[in-house]
């Protein structure tokens, strides 16, 4: 058996390493996947040719590098059990911050809510395709994909349109306060789903555990929805919410884009 070690520097947080898992899931010569999220990296073990395992990493444009490959005696893999169980739980935790930030963010006026629910979406799809796919076909898998892709992008299409229609339209100003008890609340979650992923694989120090979670696309969009917040407040302007909204729907696209790719 071999041992390739690949170098993923776009894997910020488990929703990479679904899709990584996703993409390669139909590829008979892997015998085993190791994640190491905090030092983006990511050891295949595998039986015969790397070629068609370093192709699949490639294409997912997540800055994957083949870093080395070598023979390994290695045969025993700790399989968790309770890995289903644990995506089950953060699909629940992030599609219920997507119900409580899409109503706040109506209610409160807030488009920098409403993307920010739309990124907790997009985990909730990653982690739902993987439970749903488990033993399912790989045609399966990708229809699932496809659809989760396009639902993505027109919900993030439709953002974009509502950010254009207030930018030219008459101000309304957000409800500051709002978004930042939120967004603060979502930062938390995000943290305990990110804590809550990586217990089971790995015993690192608690100082790792807090790179990961710090390095994580999803808190930098957390922070900065309640430094929106605090601009809205300081400016008396709806600009700042506007601002952060295009950037995170920006996000969720290229994330949608990335599912896409999983149904080709």
């Amino acid at each position: 058996m071999e041992k390739t070690i690949f170098e993923i520097t776009k894997m910020d947080c488990p929703s990479e390493e679904n899709l990584i898992r996703m993409k390669l899931d139909g590829i008979s010569s892997i015998t085993n996947m190791d994640f190491d999220i905090p030092n983006r990296k990511l050891t295949v073990f595998h039986k015969g040719q790397i070629d068609q395992i370093e192709k699949s990493v490639l294409e997912l444009n997540l800055g994957g590098q083949k870093i080395s490959t070598e023979e390994t005696d290695q045969i025993d893999f700790n399989e968790h059990t309770n890995q289903r169980k644990l995506l089950w739980t953060v699909l629940g935790i992030n599609f219920a911050f997507f119900v409580i930030e899409m109503a706040t963010g109506i209610i409160s006026k807030s488009m920098g809510l409403v993307a920010d629910s739309l990124d907790m979406l997009a985990d909730s799809f990653v982690y739902g395709i993987s439970l749903i796919a488990v033993g399912g076909t790989m045609s399966r898998k990708k229809q699932i994909a496809k659809l989760a892709g396009y639902f993505q992008i027109t919900l993030a299409v439709i953002g974009f349109i509502e950010v254009l229609r207030r930018f030219f339209g008459a101000e309304q100003l957000p409800d500051f306060s709002t978004m930042i008890v939120i967004s603060i609340l979502a930062l938390i979650a995000n943290g305990i789903c990110l804590y809550i992923l990586q217990k089971s694989k790995s015993k690192d120090e608690a100082h790792m555990k807090a790179s990961m979670i710090f390095t994580s696309n999803d808190v930098i969009i957390n922070m900065g929805v309640i430094i929106a917040g605090l601009l809205v407040n300081w400016l008396s302007s709806n600009k700042p919410d506007l601002i952060i909204g295009t950037i995170v729907f920006v996000l969720v696209i290229q994330g949608a884009f990335r599912i896409l790719k999983l149904s080709k």
